[in-house]
């Protein structure tokens, strides 16, 4: 008897919640008068060639992926996102029992700021500080991989604190 009680229970439970979860999306927190977003290349304040083109197209992929704002042209979209990537470092993660490095993380910080341009006004501004790891003995091939898994993260916390950020 009991777990016919439990069973129904659990039952009525999915019928009332679950379809309410269903239509949960990011686009729905968005204000209704953003609906497209510029981003121009980043500005690169560091020594790192061929970065800031990198990260833009990235930030600008996940946009595309994600679908809550179109990607318009700087003087025809409602939000503009200008990046500057202020700093690239690498510092050793993990070392062996010999001390040798196993791990060495590349870290990306840059400065966002998003505005909203029909109301013009700052929706937010920060710095943002993601990384990527490599192991030394992968050579140039395992930084390049270190830097993506940077750019990746980046972007999807760019794009969370822009399309959510309400």
């Amino acid at each position: 008897m009991k777990v016919k009680i439990v069973f129904n229970v659990l039952i009525l439970f999915g019928i009332l919640f679950v379809p309410a979860c269903a239509y949960y999306s990011l686009k729905g927190s968005l204000p209704p008068h953003l609906k497209t977003v510029a981003i121009p290349l980043f500005d690169n304040r560091t020594a790192e060639f061929g970065i800031t083109e990198t990260l833009t197209d990235a930030v600008i992929d996940e946009f595309i992926r994600d679908g809550s704002l179109k990607i318009a042209d700087r003087s025809a979209a409602d939000v503009l996102l200008l990046g500057t990537i202020v700093s690239v470092s690498d510092r050793a993660g993990a070392y062996d029992q010999q001390e040798v490095v196993q791990d060495i993380k590349v870290y990306i910080t840059v400065r966002v700021e998003c505005t909203d341009q029909v109301k013009r006004h700052t929706l937010w501004k920060e710095r943002i500080t993601q990384f990527g790891s490599y192991d030394p003995a992968e050579g140039p091939e395992g930084r390049s991989t270190a830097y993506e898994q940077a750019y990746e993260k980046i972007s999807q916390e760019i794009l969370n604190k822009t399309v959510s950020n309400w």
